[in-house]
């Protein structure tokens, strides 16, 4: 346990992130929080005022990770896909991080403020306006958002045979469309009762995202072509 000689803004914040991850967001008050590290409340508003500020010294914590260290070489779309791959990548450990970061206001996070900093002198490399590159970030961070949102698999903890089962019905649902009317719906229910390559999904949605951004750059300047060989 901790005690209030000790305790540190870092190691309150690490704490956090652990209670979250082992229960919920809403779990995450100073008052858990002080009980979870053996100190008062009090001893925590020498760090955080509230829970407000708690929660966004909580999400600029976990967007520490994404902007990587990478070849400063290496092609902007390369290392553009870097930082999206980081950002999927820390909301697939930590589920709650959509939400929260729809709770905080981005301007109070030094850390969204050094990742959107880069990303867009990344896409200034590559021939965008700041107001473009903006946009094209914005978008970048709502489709990574989405991507984690719509993992396809079950809902909640069920066990393998739930999980089959629940497929099962979920083929059944949409066999029910009139195969005259939907024949694409239909047949594309016969490939639901599979189990989801969950990896293949993050790749073709990481794969789209950036598509779409290359594309654009590459009519903008036909010289920065994309490097999908290295992919």
């Amino acid at each position: 346990m901790a005690n209030a000689e000790r305790l540190s803004r870092r190691s309150l914040v690490e704490k956090a992130v652990e209670l979250a991850d082992a229960e919920s967001l809403e779990s995450v008050t100073v008052r858990r929080l002080a009980q979870e590290l053996g100190v008062t409340p009090m001893a925590l508003y020498w760090h955080v005022k509230n829970k407000d500020q708690l929660l966004v010294c909580l999400a600029d914590h976990l967007l520490t990770e994404v902007t990587p260290e990478f070849d400063a070489h290496a092609p902007w779309n390369l290392r553009l896909r870097a930082m999206v791959e980081a950002l999927v990548g820390v909301m697939r450990r930590h589920r709650y991080m959509p939400g929260l970061l729809g709770m905080v206001e981005k301007q109070e996070l030094p850390n969204f403020a050094r990742a959107t900093d880069t990303a867009l002198d990344l896409l200034s490399q590559a021939g965008f306006t700041l107001g473009e590159g903006f946009a094209v970030s914005t978008y970048l961070l709502h489709g990574a958002m989405a991507l984690v949102d719509n993992e396809p698999g079950c809902p909640g903890a069920f066990s393998a045979a739930e999980a089959a089962e629940w497929r099962r019905q979920r083929r059944l649902r949409l066999e029910q469309f009139p195969a005259d009317e939907f024949p694409r719906i239909v047949e594309y229910a016969k490939t639901t009762e599979e189990e989801p390559d969950v990896e293949a999904y993050y790749a073709f949605g990481l794969d789209l995202l950036m598509s779409g951004v290359e594309a654009m750059a590459a009519k903008k300047t036909p010289n920065s072509a994309t490097q999908n060989s290295t992919r």
